[in-house]
C-alpha cells in the first residue's frame, strides 16, 4: 500500500513519515522529485504512484510573504488540496488535509468550534480555509485537522527561534495578547495514525469525515511560552544567558507585521476527543517531550 505524504521533508510531513511507517510504502518526494507548484506533475505523480492514501502536509507557511506572493500561497494552500482531493474522489481513497486556526476571525475569549463561524484575517489564512472547503465539496473521503502554533525538534519553528535568542540575549519581549496552544508535530502525527485501523492491506478511516481541531489542552500567549521553553530548557541543562524573568511581555500592536494575527487561537478539543475516546494531553507537557527530543539529537 503506497501512502502519499506532500511535504514530507517538513516538521509534519517529517513526523508523518515516522508514524506511517508501520502501515505501508511511504511516498514522500522531495522538492526536486516533485514540483507541487506544477499541476500537471502532481496528476502525473499520482497516476504513476498510484496512492491508497494521501496526508496532505505541504503548504505555504510564509503568513506576511503570503501578502505579496497571493497567488503562490493560493496554489498550495487551495489548488493543491482540490487537486488532491478530485482524485481522492475518483478512487475511493481518504485525503487527509491540514489547515490552520487561521481561518478564524481571532476575535473574543471563546474557544473556536469546528462550525464557528470563519473570518480569516490573511491571504495565507483566506487560501487555507479556500483548501478546506475545496476539500469537503470534493466529496472525497476526507479527514481536515485544523492546528495552531506548530513546532518540533526539527525545522524553524518559534521553541527554536527562542532557544536560538536564549543563548544570544539576556533580555527580550514577546508577544503576549495572541492566545493559542503551542502543538508539536509529533502530536499531530500520533493523532492522525490514530484515526487509521489497518485491515486486509489497507487503512479505514475510524471517525467520520469532518474537519476536526488538533491541539494540546490549555492556553498561552507567545509570551508565556517562551517563558515555558526557558524553564524547561534550563532545566535540561541548556545554557541560556536568558532568565524567564527577563522575558518582557508587549502587545500586538508594539510589532506590526504585514498579515494580521488572530488574537483568539483558542480551540475546542471535545470533538476530536469524543471521536477518539481519548483526552489530549496539555501543551507543557508536549513542550517538555518535544524539548527533550531537540536536546537528545
Amino acid at each position: 500500500m503506497n501512502i502519499f505524504i506532500t511535504g514530507g521533508n517538513g516538521q509534519v510531513g517529517f513526523e508523518l513519515q515516522r508514524q506511517f511507517a508501520v502501515f505501508g510504502s511511504i511516498l514522500a518526494p522531495s522538492r526536486q522529485e516533485l514540483d507541487l507548484t506544477n499541476a500537471q506533475a502532481v496528476d502525473a505523480y499520482l497516476t504513476e504512484h498510484k496512492p491508497a492514501l494521501i496526508l496532505n502536509a505541504a503548504a505555504y507557511t510564509a503568513v506576511d510573504k503570503a501578502e505579496s506572493e497571493p497567488e503562490q500561497a493560493r496554489r498550495l494552500n487551495t489548488e493543491l488540496p482540490a487537486q488532491l482531493a478530485r482524485y481522492a474522489a475518483q478512487h475511493d481513497i481518504t485525503l487527509v488535509q491540514y489547515s490552520s486556526d487561521y481561518v478564524y476571525p481571532g476575535n473574543g475569549e471563546t474557544s473556536w468550534q469546528e462550525n464557528s463561524p470563519t473570518g480569516p484575517l490573511s491571504i495565507y489564512g483566506q487560501t487555507k480555509l479556500e483548501g478546506d472547503n475545496a476539500v469537503i465539496e470534493s466529496g472525497a473521503s476526507h479527514l481536515i485537522f485544523r492546528t495552531s502554533w506548530v513546532y518540533a525538534a526539527r525545522g524553524n519553528n518559534f521553541m527554536k527561534t527562542m532557544l536560538r535568542l536564549g543563548r544570544e540575549r539576556d533580555a527580550l519581549s514577546i508577544v503576549n495578547d495572541q492566545i493559542g496552544a503551542p502543538t508539536p508535530a509529533r502530536l499531530i502525527a500520533q493523532v492522525t495514525s490514530m484515526t487509521f485501523t489497518p485491515h486486509d492491506s489497507q487503512l479505514l478511516i475510524r471517525i467520520p469525515n469532518g474537519i476536526y481541531h488538533l491541539a494540546p489542552r490549555g492556553e498561552t500567549s507567545w509570551h508565556g511560552f517562551a517563558c515555558e521553553i526557558f524553564e524547561q530548557a534550563t532545566e535540561l541543562g541548556e545554557g541560556l544567558a536568558i532568565k524567564p524573568e527577563r522575558t518582557a511581555g508587549m502587545p500586538t500592536s508594539d510589532y506590526p507585521t504585514p498579515a494580521q494575527r488572530p488574537l483568539n487561537s483558542r480551540m475546542a478539543l471535545d470533538k476530536l476527543e469524543n471521536a477518539l475516546g481519548i483526552v489530549m494531553p496539555t501543551w507543557q507537557s508536549q513542550l517538555a517531550l518535544t524539548l527533550k527530543e531537540y536536546c537528545e539529537k
